[in-house]
């Protein structure tokens, strides 16, 4: 009975690398909300002068802070920039690849360990009923 006993530490590490696909998958998403985050709600920062001031979402301005901001001399086009949006965009890429590639071979694995084994027990079944046939009746 050792090969069902390696059957099932497969299945079981099988297990353990989807459960780690899932977190990279959780992980990712995470950074794919906080980039969403950064290019979409508005924000306040404190001036020089120690007023505090509104600024718009990145994603959504027409004009001022996010495009001209820095030339006219806007204190909000320095605080939240494009760059930092697009690092954590980027950062999520690689945590998403193999997050699915992890996620894919342990579903596979499963799958694959559980028609072996389901294989295995038609090739039982059959073998018996051949063995049940080929006795003479008496």
């Amino acid at each position: 009975m050792r090969s069902r006993e390696y059957d099932l530490e497969f299945r079981d590490q099988a297990a353990r690398i989807r459960t780690w696909g899932i977190g990279l998958l959780v992980l990712a998403g995470l950074l794919w909300g906080w980039c969403a985050y950064l290019l979409t709600t508005e924000y306040t920062i404190e001036t020089r002068t120690g007023f505090e001031k509104e600024c718009a979402a990145r994603l959504f301005t027409d004009r001022g802070t996010a495009n001209e901001g820095v030339y006219a001399g806007d204190y909000c086009a320095d605080e939240r920039d494009w760059p930092e949006a697009l690092v954590v965009l980027g950062l999520s890429i690689p945590v998403a690849l193999v997050g699915t590639a992890l996620f894919t071979t342990g579903s596979v694995s499963r799958r694959m360990s559980g028609h072996a084994q389901a294989m295995r027990e038609l090739d039982r079944l059959a073998e018996r009923r051949a063995k049940e046939s080929g006795q003479p009746q008496g």
